[in-house]
């Protein structure tokens, strides 16, 4: 059998239903991630990764593990009822889900996932904190990178955003586009391939095709076992980095 990234996911599942990186233990957030991206290539997990996911909400300390969790059930045909209610009880007087603007694009992205409506104030907090670059950062006053603004366009999307910001935020990302095809985190940083897949994902979202070459960089990084290297010079994480890039191969934006 010829290996892919769906049968390279699928060796990675423990009995469990769980995901574990080469030599590594199960845990919630990796096996979130597997299961966004083989549900974005149109793969069914095992039926023990939902009960995995349940299993283990106790343990989600963060609001983004919270939100990437409820994310995760929802893909799996669950409504993450307990995991919804967290998110909303995160949800501030200044609009923002959690501590910022990652977990503020996150939020929205797991309540439009469950069918919930996008917070008004969360979606105008977004806005507000979309750089003079047109990037956004992690958190208020922060760097802006081209992974949480692609993570920014998909929420704002979702949230029926059109416009201006969506077009400020592809401008940016245009930027951080390198000659060899694939997208850099921050200027200088070189091609990777999460950030180019989360680019992509950001010009689904909004419609667009992506720019000449992103695909092609993503096709060179991948190995013999179907899993993706992190760029041309590191091989590292590839449960995550391929779980991430899988959903950009499909062309599939968040929400699915």
């Amino acid at each position: 059998m010829i290996a892919t990234p769906v049968t390279y996911l699928e060796s990675r599942q423990a009995a469990n239903g769980g995901f574990a990186e080469p030599g590594g233990t199960p845990y919630p957030q990796l096996t979130a991630w597997a299961v966004l991206g083989l549900r974005a290539a149109g793969a069914h997990p095992n039926a023990n990764t939902l009960g995995y996911l349940q299993a283990h909400e106790g343990n989600l300390e963060t609001v983004t593990e919270i939100e990437l969790a409820a994310m995760a059930e929802s893909v799996l045909g669950t409504r993450p009822g307990a995991l919804l209610v967290r998110i909303q009880s995160a949800e501030r007087p200044n609009g923002a889900i959690g501590p910022g603007i990652n977990s503020t694009a996150w939020g929205i992205l797991a309540l439009r996932q469950a069918h919930e409506r996008a917070p008004k104030p969360a979606v105008r907090y977004l806005i507000r904190h979309q750089a003079r670059s047109g990037g956004f950062a992690w958190n208020p006053g922060g760097q802006p990178d081209s992974n949480d603004t692609a993570a920014a366009v998909e929420a704002l999307q979702a949230a029926g955003v059109k416009g201006s910001p969506i077009r400020r935020a592809l401008a940016y990302l245009g930027r951080r586009h390198k000659r060899d095809g694939g997208f850099e985190l921050t200027p200088g940083r070189g091609s990777d391939a999460q950030s180019t897949a989360w680019a992509i994902q950001a010009y689904a979202a909004a419609g667009r095709k992506p720019p000449r070459g992103a695909l092609a960089y993503l096709s060179r990084l991948r190995r013999k076992d179907g899993s993706f290297r992190y760029s041309a010079h590191y091989a590292t994480t590839p449960v995550w980095v391929t779980a991430q890039v899988l959903p950009a191969l499909h062309r599939r934006a968040f929400p699915f």
